[in-house]
């Protein structure tokens, strides 16, 4: 599924305002009936637009089947200017301040590679950026995630004493 209607866009915004909105919330907010709500949520899920409980976008799944990984190169004074444009860039996902090579990190999502193109001579017209390197993501092979990390917490294992032993082993 690579397109989506206006109410499937208005519908998949309001998720990511508020994951945690009830139909009945999203209908009113929306403007339309619980039926709709509930089946264009069916329809997005069935379609792969939203995973992992319906909360989670699939970027490919809406027409965006490029993933780069931009290294960004920056004169130091002129950071916080930096990371502020890159905020303008609808393309721009995400922004890391970085030790290493280079300076800032995002990651951009792209229709194909000309909509890329696009947005990395954006990215080099912003005042202080040096140069950038871009890596091309092939593959998601494991999704953004949070469970494995929280789960070796204290408290975290179900009879509340804490993961089971094997867990605490790297």
């Amino acid at each position: 599924m690579s397109t989506l209607d206006p109410l499937d866009v208005r519908l998949v915004l309001a998720l990511i305002d508020d994951p945690r909105a009830q139909v009945s919330e999203l209908a009113e907010l929306l403007g339309v009936a619980r039926n709709t709500v509930q089946s264009h949520l069916r329809r997005l899920q069935r379609g792969g637009v939203l995973r992992n409980g319906g909360r989670d976008v699939d970027l490919a799944a809406v027409g965006y089947d490029v993933v780069a990984f931009i290294t960004v190169e920056v004169t130091h004074r002129d950071l916080d200017g930096v990371i502020a444009a890159l905020r303008a860039v609808p393309q721009v996902l995400e922004v890391f301040e970085i030790s290493g090579r280079g300076d800032v990190w995002c990651r951009v999502a792209a229709r194909d590679v000309h909509h890329l193109q696009v947005a990395l001579r954006q990215i080099l017209r912003i005042k202080g950026v040096i140069r950038t390197e871009t890596s091309l993501g092939l593959h998601e092979h494991i999704p953004y995630r949070l469970q494995p990390l929280l789960e070796g917490l204290p408290g975290a294992g179900r009879s509340g004493q804490g993961p089971a032993p094997s867990r605490l082993l790297p």
